[in-house]
């Protein structure tokens, strides 16, 4: 009885993306330790956080492809539905309007998209298989095009250009022209140049969004200010060195000059108590998980499949990118996390959720060969 519910227990587990995962999760448990200054109770919460997570995981994993498909088109219009929402009775935080109030709590709509916007574009794809050209390209850029506006008018950026890059990933494993990707380089270079100049910049998004841009270029023009969370970052990677001070022996961790040290700019602790060397083991789990991901989806039986499986190992890619780019000063602050490492549910419950999808995915392949 045991070793048939053994059985049942793994049979939708991926054993070699679980391994990556739990790998992440020692390094992200040791390190949240000393980021909290030896705080055992977030530790105790990211460890709960993580087995809700990995339960949900699985149980995600035990839906067959075929269903999600039926649930892409509920899901996106249910999300979009959230979005307006936000937009007329949203809570407004911070001078942001991005949360919906429920009552017993609120909500994020915009987090919902991050799940059903690539798999409503892969339904989309895979409905129009057979008969692709450019107007189904030209529809899946409206379908993305509706709620990045949504979320760029709560104002959220950062959030509208990662759900917007999850979508482009599917059109670009569905076979999206180079002419259009040329187009769209084109169109982002200008966009680059405009918000890089301050008074092009404010005529195209808001104030504070261009004075992140500006800080990113010059984080020194305001170094206890605007720029003192890139500047303190960039000094902790660096003090590093090659191995780094040593776990719990970061001197600009432990004295409080990394701001937001267990959430956003955890990768600074990572970086000044591991080293460069530290650093490339992270880097090297993270493309494992990557590359995993894009096995599933060059494996699965369907263009479904294909195409969200390469989507999520791709946006999986993006945030991590997003985090350490903007840590080390190189992209602007966005209030990205990293993925895994950071402490927070919310965050940890989402990745692990669209990697049931992958596992999904592959044991629908595993069940068609057998």
């Amino acid at each position: 009885m045991i070793k048939h519910l053994w059985d049942r227990i793994k049979r939708p587990v991926d054993p070699w993306l679980l391994l990556f995962i739990i790998f992440l999760f020692i390094v992200s448990s040791v390190l949240l330790y000393s980021a909290s200054n030896r705080d055992l109770d977030k530790v105790i919460d990211k460890i709960t956080f993580m087995g809700i997570s990995l339960f949900g995981m699985w149980c995600i994993a035990n839906i067959q492809p075929r269903v999600l498909m039926h649930l892409a088109l509920p899901a996106y219009i249910v999300g979009v539905i959230l979005l307006l929402a936000v937009e007329f009775f949203g809570v407004t935080s911070h001078g942001a309007t991005r949360w919906l109030n429920i009552g017993i709590t609120r909500i994020q709509p915009s987090e919902l998209m991050r799940l059903a916007l690539p798999l409503m574009l892969a339904w989309y794809f895979h409905h129009f298989e057979s008969t692709l050209n450019w107007r189904h390209f030209l529809g899946g850029a409206l379908i993305i095009a509706a709620p990045f506006i949504l979320i760029l008018k709560q104002p959220d950026l950062g959030t509208s250009l990662l759900i917007a890059s999850s979508g482009f990933y599917v059109l670009f494993f569905a076979g999206l022209s180079w002419r259009f990707i040329g187009l769209m380089s084109g169109c982002i270079a200008v966009f680059a140049y405009i918000v890089t100049h301050w008074d092009m910049c404010i005529n195209v998004l808001h104030e504070y969004q261009c004075r992140r841009i500006a800080t990113m270029l010059n984080p020194m023009e305001d170094p206890l200010g605007a720029g003192y969370h890139i500047i303190q970052g960039t000094i902790a990677i660096g003090s590093g060195g090659w191995f780094g001070k040593g776990w719990l022996a970061g001197t600009q961790t432990h004295l409080d000059f990394i701001p937001e040290r267990t959430t956003d700019f955890i990768f600074a602790v990572y970086g000044e108590e591991f080293g460069l060397v530290g650093n490339c083991i992270l880097l090297i789990l993270y493309l494992l998980v990557i590359f995993r991901g894009l096995m599933i989806s060059n494996s699965a039986n369907t263009l479904f499949g294909r195409l969200l499986a390469g989507a999520i190992a791709m946006n999986f890619f993006t945030y991590a990118l997003v985090n350490m780019g903007m840590v080390t000063g190189m992209l602007p602050v966005v209030g990205v996390p990293l993925p895994l490492i950071s402490y927070g549910g919310t965050s940890m419950v989402s990745i692990l959720a669209t990697f049931g999808l992958l596992m999904s995915i592959q044991r629908d392949r595993s069940l068609m060969k057998g």
